[in-house]
C-alpha cells in the first residue's frame, strides 16, 4: 500500500510559495502570502510559526541564519527540496482538481457526452 501525502493548508501551500524566491523571515512571509493572495490570505503570526515549525520538523523548510534588527532576533527560512516537489504536487493535484470544474462549467454543470 503507497503512503499518500496529505494535501497542504491553504496557510502552508502560500508559506511555502512564499519561499520558493529564497529564504525570508517571518514578516516577509505573512507579506508575500499577502501579496500573493491580493490581501485575502492574512496569515497570523501564531499560525505562521506554528506551521513553521511543523514544516521544518518535516523536512519541508529549514532555519537558516539569525540577525538582530532593532534588538529583536530575525531568523530566515528557506524551501528544502522535500518542501519544494511538495508544493509542486500541491500545484499540480489543485491544477487537476479545477480542470474539472472549469470542464464541467464549460458544458454548463452536464458530463460531457
Amino acid at each position: 500500500m503507497t503512503r499518500r501525502n496529505p494535501s497542504l493548508t491553504e496557510p502552508q501551500y502560500f508559506i511555502l510559495a512564499a519561499l520558493m524566491d529564497g529564504p525570508l523571515h517571518g514578516y516577509g512571509i505573512i507579506k508575500a502570502a499577502e501579496r500573493a493572495t491580493d490581501g485575502r490570505l492574512r496569515i497570523a503570526v501564531g499560525t505562521l510559526y506554528g506551521a513553521l515549525e511543523r514544516m521544518e520538523r518535516a523536512g519541508l523548510v529549514a532555519a537558516g541564519h539569525e540577525e538582530i534588527v532593532d534588538g529583536r532576533a530575525r531568523r530566515y527560512y528557506r524551501l528544502t527540496e522535500d518542501g519544494s516537489a511538495l508544493l509542486g504536487r500541491e500545484a499540480l493535484r489543485m491544477q487537476q482538481a479545477a480542470a474539472i470544474v472549469i470542464g464541467r462549467s464549460r458544458n454548463g454543470g452536464a458530463a460531457p457526452a
